[in-house]
């Protein structure tokens, strides 16, 4: 019998471990800026941004043409332009976060940034960027109708809101911008979260009302469990410490624990 003779076959060189190059994240600040271009890039955008500077100015001009002469204060003015920005505002919360899932957007932008928080954090402050600027504005506007209008009719120009009023309307204002960012967040469907909104609004507080008529232990708890009821106190301007404490309370129930939900339903949901 022959014996074959084996050779030990040559060692071959593998290249030593390879580390993939860690890339520095994408600065929040960037991550910001393409929010805010998203919310003006579509048209539907666009022209609800811009309607917010268009329905201050007609409610600033139908409070010249309509308004007693008596009633033409800039207290009248913030009041007409609140109610279009109170509605407004909360929209444009909604469609900044519901627009990854209900145009489908969503897998684009979390795989360019896969760090959802980080995108949510930047929504965030777009959405509150925008609603103080739009307040700021819709005050200069209201501003300029004060002026215009007291000369137009000839009476004394009063300015009876003061600048810790104002910064009062405009937290309250963000609160409800907050809000909608809070459906949005739960739903992550635009119809939906608006349906929600306007719920909210408008539904809820008549059923608080009705049933703060009927039951007496619910009228003295509506400050603190109502969060609608218990903002008012803020477009008034009248802000004691336990004014602070019932928004504290209310807001803890019906906005922080519902966006701790609804963030915790975004980081796990799945993008389609």
């Amino acid at each position: 019998m022959s014996a074959v003779a084996t050779t030990p076959t040559a060692a071959v060189d593998r290249p030593a471990s390879t580390t993939r190059p860690v890339h520095a994240p994408i600065p929040l600040m960037r991550v910001a800026g393409v929010e805010l271009r998203k919310m003006f890039d579509t048209r539907s955008g666009f022209w609800l941004m811009a309607s917010i500077a268009i329905l201050a100015t007609a409610a600033t001009a139908a409070v010249i043409i309509f308004a007693p002469d008596d009633e033409l204060t800039y207290e009248t003015f913030a009041t007409a332009i609140g109610f279009p920005m109170a509605v407004l505002l909360p929209m444009v919360a909604i469609l900044s976060v519901t627009g990854e899932w209900s145009q489908r957007t969503g897998l684009t932008t979390f795989t360019l940034v896969p760090h959802r928080e980080r995108v949510i954090a930047a929504k965030v402050l777009v959405s509150v960027g925008v609603g103080v600027v739009s307040m700021l504005v819709a005050g200069a506007i209201g501003a300029v109708g004060n002026v215009l209008g007291t000369a137009i009719t000839g009476t004394d120009l009063v300015w009876n809101v003061s600048v810790v009023e104002f910064s009062y309307i405009v937290l309250a204002n963000v609160l409800g911008m907050m809000i909608g960012f809070m459906l949005g967040v739960l739903i992550r469907n635009s119809p939906g979260a608006i349906v929600g909104y306007f719920v909210y609004s408008f539904l809820l507080p008549t059923l608080s009302m009705l049933l703060a008529d009927s039951v007496q232990w619910f009228r003295d708890a509506q400050l603190w469990v109502d969060f609608n009821f218990a903002q008012g106190a803020l477009f008034e301007g009248e802000m004691s410490g336990e004014a602070w404490a019932q928004l504290a309370v209310a807001g803890t129930f019906w906005l922080v624990i519902p966006l701790a939900v609804g963030l915790g339903l975004v980081m796990r949901s799945e993008v389609k």
